[in-house]
Parts: C-alpha cells; sequence; structure tokens
C-alpha cells in the first residue's frame, strides 16, 4: 500500500510504475537473500539473479560457476549459496573439508545417493523403495542394501589378496589389448578415443568376463560413451528421453544388455566383485532388471576416470621429452633384469614398484589428478550442526567441499597451482624432473612430497566417502601408462609440438574432467628390446 500510494503522488506513466514495482522486487529479493538463517551461517552470496541465480549460473557454467565464486572470495573458508527452498554450503579449505569428513554421522552422503542413482539409472519405485531401506543403520540395526553394498566394495577394493588379485587380471588384460592393438602410424588418431577405446574393451572383460555385453557387441561401447556424456541432463530428469535423449538411449541399450548378460548367467564367468554385487542385490529383492541397471554404475565407475587420467598424464608426457624420458627410465629399471624364464627373457613387472620405485611416474599421476578434478564431495545436513563449533549449518541443506577450488589454491600448492608441475608432488628434487638423469639423478633420489594438508588432495573424496577404488584405479593406471610409454613413440599430427588443451570444466564435473578440443597425433611402436619386455611381460605384485 505504502509503495502503490509512492507511486501514484509522483503521477508516474504506467511503464513506469510497473518498472519501478519490478525494481523494487527485485532489490527486495536480492536483500532477502543475503539473510542468514541464523548469526554463526557463513557468509551468504547473494545470487547475480534473484532466488534462482546460483541454479542458474551451475547449470549454464557447471563446475566453473561454484569455482570461480570460491577462487573470488579466496578469504572465505565456507560460504552459503541461497536456492529455492534450502542452501548450498561450499566449503573451500582443507581443514574444512576434514571437519566435514568427521562429522560423516550428521553430514552424510547416503542420503543423497537413492535420488541421484534413480535419476542416472532409470530405476523403478519398488527398487527405491529397497535401496532408502535403513540408509545409515546405527550399529546392531539391520543393513541396508547401500549399508552391504558399501561395506563389500571397500573390504574387497582395500589392501588385501582380492584387490591384488584384480589389480594383476587388469594389467595383463591391458598387456593384451595394448600389445595387440592395430595401429596405422601415418592416420591421425584422437589420442582420447585411443585411451577410451583401450581401457573400455578391457575392463568390460576383466570385470564381466569373455562374453559381457561389450564383447558381444562392440557398438555398445559407443552408447557407454553417449550415457557418460549425458549424465548431467539424466540429473535434471526433465523428460530424459527427449533432452538427454543420447544418454537415454546408451542407458537403455547398455541395461537391456546387461539384463541378457545376466539372464544367461554370464556374470558367473566374471570377476568375484561383480558376481558378489549381484547376490547382495538380489538378496535384498532386487529383480534382475533394476540389477542390470545397476551394473551399469559399477562399469562406469571402472571405466571412466581410469580412461581421462591415463589420457592427461599420456598427453603431458608426450608433449614433454624430457618429462617423458625420466619416467621411461624409471620404468626400464623395473625391466631390466630377466624374470621367470631365462631362457626366453621374460621379464616380471611388478604393480607394487610402479607405485614404490617410481616417484616421478607417480608425480605426474597425482598433479594430472589434481589439475583434473574438480569434483564436489556432497552431503546432507541431517539436523543442525555447529561445524569446526564455529558455523551453523541448517537440517534439510546440501555441503559441498569444493575439491576445484581446494585445487585452485595457491596458498597450498604455489603461485603456479595454474599450470602443471609434478615437481609440486616431489620432495627435495635433486635437479629438474624434466632431464632424464643417470643413476645418480631425480629418477634415483626424488621422494614423494607429502607436506600438504590431507584433506587438500581430493581426487579420491575423503572421509566416510573416501573413493573404495582408489588402490585399484592406481595400479590399473600406472600399468597402463608404463606399457604405453615403452611401446609406443606419440608425435603431433600437425606441428611441430604436442599441445596439451585446456581442461572443459563447463559441465557437471561428475568424474575428471576431458579436455576442452581433441587431441590428435601419430602413434608408432617402438621396436626396442623394452618395447619387447614390455609387450610380454608377468606382472606380479
Amino acid at each position: 500500500m505504502a509503495l502503490s500510494f509512492f507511486l501514484e503522488s509522483f503521477n508516474l506513466s504506467p511503464t513506469a510504475t510497473i518498472l519501478i514495482t519490478i525494481l523494487t522486487l527485485v532489490l527486495t529479493l536480492q536483500h532477502l537473500s543475503q539473510r542468514k538463517l541464523d548469526p554463526r551461517e557463513p557468509r551468504v552470496l547473494a545470487p547475480p539473479v534473484p532466488v534462482i541465480g546460483h541454479l542458474l549460473g551451475m547449470a549454464l557454467l557447471g563446475g566453473r560457476y561454484i569455482k570461480n565464486l570460491g577462487i573470488r572470495h579466496r578469504e572465505l573458508p565456507i560460504f552459503t549459496l541461497p536456492v529455492p527452498g534450502s542452501r548450498i554450503y561450499v566449503v573451500a579449505d582443507p581443514s574444512l573439508a576434514a571437519a566435514v569428513q568427521r562429522a560423516s554421522k550428521v553430514l552424510s552422503f547416503t542420503p543423497i545417493v537413492p535420488d541421484v542413482t534413480e535419476r542416472v539409472l532409470g530405476l523403478d519405485h519398488a527398487t527405491m523403495e529397497i535401496t532408502r531401506r535403513n540408509l545409515d543403520p546405527a550399529p546392531g540395526d539391520e543393513r541396508g542394501f547401500l549399508a552391504d553394498i558399501q561395506d563389500m566394495v571397500y573390504a574387497w577394493l582395500g589392501p588385501g589378496s582380492y584387490l591384488e588379485e584384480l589389480s594383476l587380471a587388469a594389467a595383463r588384460e591391458m598387456r593384451d589389448e595394448i600389445s595387440s592393438v592395430p595401429l596405422n602410424p601415418a592416420e591421425p588418431t584422437d589420442l582420447l578415443s585411443w585411451v577410451r577405446h583401450l581401457v573400455t574393451v578391457s575392463t568390460a572383460k576383466y570385470l564381466y568376463g569373455p562374453q559381457n555385453p561389450i564383447a558381444v557387441d562392440p557398438s555398445l561401447e559407443t552408447s557407454f560413451w553417449d550415457f557418460d556424456h549425458g549424465l548431467g541432463a539424466l540429473l535434471m530428469n526433465i523428460l530424459p528421453s527427449i533432452t538427454a535423449r543420447k544418454a537415454y538411449l546408451g542407458r537403455e541399450k547398455l541395461s537391456t544388455a546387461l539384463l541378457a548378460y545376466l539372464e544367461a548367467g554370464l556374470h558367473k564367468t566374471g570377476s568375484a566383485i561383480v558376481q558378489q554385487r549381484v547376490e547382495i542385490a538380489l538378496g535384498h529383492g532386487w529383480t534382475l532388471p533394476a540389477v542390470a541397471r545397476e551394473e551399469l554404475s559399477f562399469l562406469f565407475a571402472g571405466i571412466v576416470n581410469a580412461t581421462t587420467s591415463t589420457f592427461w598424464i599420456l598427453v603431458q608426457l608426450y608433449a614433454d621429452p624430457s618429462l617423458l624420458a625420466s619416467v621411461r627410465e624409471e620404468v626400464q629399471a623395473l625391466l631390466e633384469n630377466p624374470g621367470l624364464d631365462s631362457s626366453s627373457g621374460q621379464s616380471r613387472l611388478h604393480l607394487t614398484d610402479l607405485r614404490d620405485a617410481c616417484p616421478i611416474l607417480v608425480a605426474v599421476y597425482r598433479e594430472c589428478l589434481r589439475l583434473g578434478s574438480d569434483t564436489y564431495s556432497t552431503r546432507l545436513v541431517k539436523q543442525d550442526h555447529m561445524l569446526a563449533n564455529q558455523y551453523f549449518l541448517a537440517k534439510n541443506s546440501v555441503v559441498q567441499i569444493a575439491g576445484g577450488v581446494i585445487h585452485a589454491d595457491s596458498r597450498i600448492w604455489g603461485e603456479d597451482v595454474d599450470s602443471f608441475n609434478p615437481k609440486r608432488f616431489l620432495a627435495a628434487q635433486a635437479g629438474d624432473v624434466g632431464e632424464a638423469k643417470g643413476g645418480n639423478g631425480v629418477a634415483a633420489k626424488a621422494k614423494q612430497n607429502n607436506s600438504f594438508h590431507p584433506a587438500a588432495f581430493r581426487a579420491f573424496g575423503g572421509g566416510k566417502t573416501l573413493c573404495p577404488g582408489r588402490h585399484f584405479a592406481m595400479n590399473e593406471i600406472l600399468a597402463f601408462v608404463a606399457l604405453v610409454v615403452l611401446q609406443f613413440d606419440v608425435k603431433p599430427a600437425r606441428g611441430d609440438k604436442i599441445e596439451v588443451p585446456r581442461k572443459n570444466d563447463g559441465v557437471l564435473p561428475v568424474h575428471i574432467l576431458e579436455p576442452i578440443c581433441p587431441v590428435e597425433v601419430l602413434i608408432s611402436r617402438r621396436e626396442d628390446s623394452f618395447a619387447w619386455k614390455a609387450r610380454n611381460a608377468e606382472f606380479v605384485m
């Protein structure tokens, strides 16, 4: 009434009255957007467009939106983004990230899982009712499906005999695929697509056996990557058969093929972990079609991050000949001695040596993960909570540990934080990491640098949701890279030097980010003794 009287007293035109009314409404909404729910709530960053601005920014800019906010407000270890009906608390400091991880009973990832899997995998309501039972059981309570499946995966993929068994199966399968891949050295090859094919085919085989769906129908490889590239649209879940058509069709083709695979009992020819996953799901009352969809998520977990991480490592190595020479020197040293059969000269390659005796390779691996991983560790606030006895978090809000912000913090990683520099993961090296040194050089003396806050490296998340497959992924990726650098030369298809592209951070960062553009290269086989040894190496732990 006061506003109406004020406008009428100035005898404004109808158009001016409408404009002033809209402006007043916008300013009022903007002011309300900056209000705290509690004086101790983290600083509120008002959306650029009232109410929906932050959601709009995330939809248009993907992970880059929150990352840019965090970089612009480096002084804030945590900040609040008001969104319709809720709040998002963005954690940008490793010590607070550790505090979030410690409060796993109140700040829990588990309640978020059912909704995400329902949207991404297209699970039916009956399956979701089973999935939502006993999500966070207390000791002695009946355990639900998610608790059982997570406990099994963490136990089986943790250090132990099964991790060794699966790692060796993966390394041997990759060795065979890489050694036999057809090549035309004169034909330009998209490096990411080349790696994708090798990882997809070998992963499907060592997880799901020789009669896995992708081996039976190679066109499903394309369906898989269509599914992966449309995950963001599937998560939106707005008429996905239309708005995420390629991803939807890819998912449905893969689910149908996995169902036929399960109905034929072929999972019994696959890995023990797949057989156990199927048994747990069926034991909780899942139908076989639902299990087929769930297994798509495990295939996804086995393929996607390994593919993109391997690509970034290879492109960085082949873009820097001196760094490549140092890594080759490390791996070649592991193949010096005859192994299983001195008459044939076959060599052993210990997976543990790739982790423990190749510090430069491991540093490159970690640096590529730092640069490529902008993922969020997401939690639901189950009840009002004081984080680190300092910051109020409201019930039913969301907490996101922003890996992209932490990985881009120059106070942690140095002023060259945006540059590829594996030396940041090496302690007190005796020279330039990129120089191929002899036995007394950097390759021999370099040690891993573990001086960073343990919660600052976010590639595998942290706390209760620390990726259960991180040990396996490292074994697999290092083995793949070692096999490739010993067996292949990679040159630019055009120009004198391989150019490392920027990552595409304008998408939802659900895994290691892909490049903004293809990297076309010429790939040829090496024919020296080390290439022969790599093609014929026997992997052991």
